[in-house]
């Protein structure tokens, strides 16, 4: 049975669906002001696999993952752009649907945007405030009342006192304790706003998945996750709205993400230490990316580091390595493989043990193929399926070898019969395509047949310069970047 950490109880539990055979399962999205970055993607990919692992169960999910397209950084960054809002955050939703695209992220089954959801988060509002868990301040703001939640904290185990402690009050704010949060904003000078009975305003950013949430899915649903930086006050405030709002459980099972670090310090951008998914695709393929989230468990930290992708692109082509050559076998899956693999998924999708399966997987093919091609054959179906199930090595061996390389500048070199490129026709070696290095190959191997040997290794060292590594097999020259 599959067992998930739930943050809110503190320890794995056997998952019990509210409906039988379906999910319902919100993620917070992204805030769509800048480019994704790194932290964004192990979010996107995490949860990903919980839902690719819940439909291999059998389950019917409905899947939501909002996207925030009103705050205060997007005003922000709009007023120093010069540019409307709405304009800005398009450009971004549209840039981070291409990013999750390229990592191989399914799509949500619904996609909410906060400012299409103005009437159920005022509807909302008005609820709390009918039932006295909330007020307008003197600044017409609206303001959530922590004192009356007797259960604030539960999900950062945390006492309201011990909360109290640290927080404050700014001067501009005008609510009654230091915890309440605000609910709607009364407009300000060249800000967005919408109308409402307290006057023009805008959403705060809790209200914004309290109301879309249960929109979408209902005021009780099964599933709700986010990266370890929303805890707390982010989910700790939408179980209390929400659960004063309807007078019922909100959520049964708290997911939560650990952090991304960058060479062992918490990524930041004023650290300097801030990776887009842009930047980092421009140096990895993306299954190399998924690979090394994968590799550490979700709800631990993530160290994002060269060495790191490195190795995990290293561990990519082992995998691809030993599925390269084997006659392609339409084969159910081994059932020894499978039950290890679903043991690791259903232990709290534990995607690394998961992995050491596939790598065992892997040298077993290696060690077979010599003497049994036929069961290492349906070994490799086996690897392929497994890893379909995390989105890995879903491509022909030999195309994810020739590949193009995850390069940080172009390297010039010397291609015979190309000309236009300096004096000694030298091109970069991202721009050396197939059909040029099938040519050279069949050049070498007729240098080969004539025993111009010197030709021969000419033309392997023409090809060495350029990145591409040959093997000699008895059934021909086979190449990879």
């Amino acid at each position: 049975m599959l067992q998930i950490f739930n943050s809110l109880t503190r320890q794995k539990e056997e998952f019990q669906p509210i409906e039988p055979g379906k999910v319902r399962m919100y993620v917070c999205g992204m805030t769509v002001y800048d480019y994704c970055h790194i932290g964004h993607a192990r979010a996107m990919v995490v949860f990903d696999v919980v839902l690719r692992w819940l439909r291999v169960k059998g389950y019917e999910v409905t899947y939501v993952r909002n996207i925030t397209d009103i705050d205060d950084k997007i005003i922000r960054r709009a007023q120093e752009n010069g540019e409307d809002f709405h304009a800005l955050t398009d450009r971004f939703i549209q840039a981070m649907h291409e990013d999750l695209d390229a990592l191989g992220i399914l799509p949500p089954t619904r996609e909410p945007r906060a400012t299409e959801a103005m009437a159920d988060m005022l509807a909302m509002i008005q609820t709390l405030l009918d039932k006295g868990f909330a007020y307008v301040g003197a600044s017409g703001d609206v303001y959530y009342d922590v004192s009356r939640f007797e259960r604030y904290g539960q999900l950062a185990n945390k006492r309201l006192e011990d909360l109290r402690a640290g927080a404050r009050i700014d001067v501009e704010e005008a609510k009654d304790d230091p915890l309440d949060f605000v609910l709607w904003k009364a407009a300000k000078p060249d800000e967005p706003s919408w109308p409402s009975p307290w006057g023009p305003g805008r959403p705060g950013w809790h209200i914004e998945c309290s109301a879309m949430s249960t929109h979408c899915l209902g005021e009780h649903f099964d599933i709700h996750g986010g990266g370890m930086d929303l805890k707390f006050p982010h989910h700790e405030n939408e179980i209390a709205q929400s659960e004063a709002a309807s007078g019922q459980p909100y959520v049964n099972v708290w997911m939560h993400n650990g952090f991304v670090q960058v060479n062992e310090e918490k990524m930041s951008k004023s650290l300097g230490n801030f990776f887009t998914v842009r930047d980092v695709l421009q140096r990895y393929p993306p299954e190399v990316v998924r690979l090394f989230i994968l590799s550490s468990h979700y709800r631990g930290p993530l160290n994002y580091a060269d060495e790191n992708l490195d190795h995990a692109k290293a561990s990519l082509n082992r995998l691809y390595t030993a599925l390269r050559g084997l006659p392609v076998m339409d084969a159910p899956l081994e059932e020894n493989w499978r039950m290890r693999f679903t043991q690791a998924m259903d232990d709290d999708f534990n995607t690394p043990e998961a992995l050491a399966v596939l790598f065992d997987l892997a040298r077993e093919i290696n060690r077979l193929r010599a003497n049994d091609e036929t069961m290492a054959a349906r070994l490799g179906a086996t690897l392929k399926q497994l890893g379909a199930f995390l989105e890995l090595l879903q491509k022909d061996p030999e195309e994810h070898f020739k590949g193009l390389p995850s390069v940080r500048g172009a390297t010039q070199v010397p291609v015979p019969g190309v000309t236009g490129q300096g004096d000694a026709g030298a091109i970069a070696v991202s721009t050396l395509h197939d059909s040029r290095i099938n040519e050279l190959i069949a050049e070498r191997t007729a240098a080969r047949k004539s025993k111009s040997w010197a030709e021969a290794d000419r033309i392997r060292g023409v090809l060495q310069e350029a990145g591409i590594v040959l093997e000699d097999t008895p059934k021909g020259t086979i190449w990879r970047r």
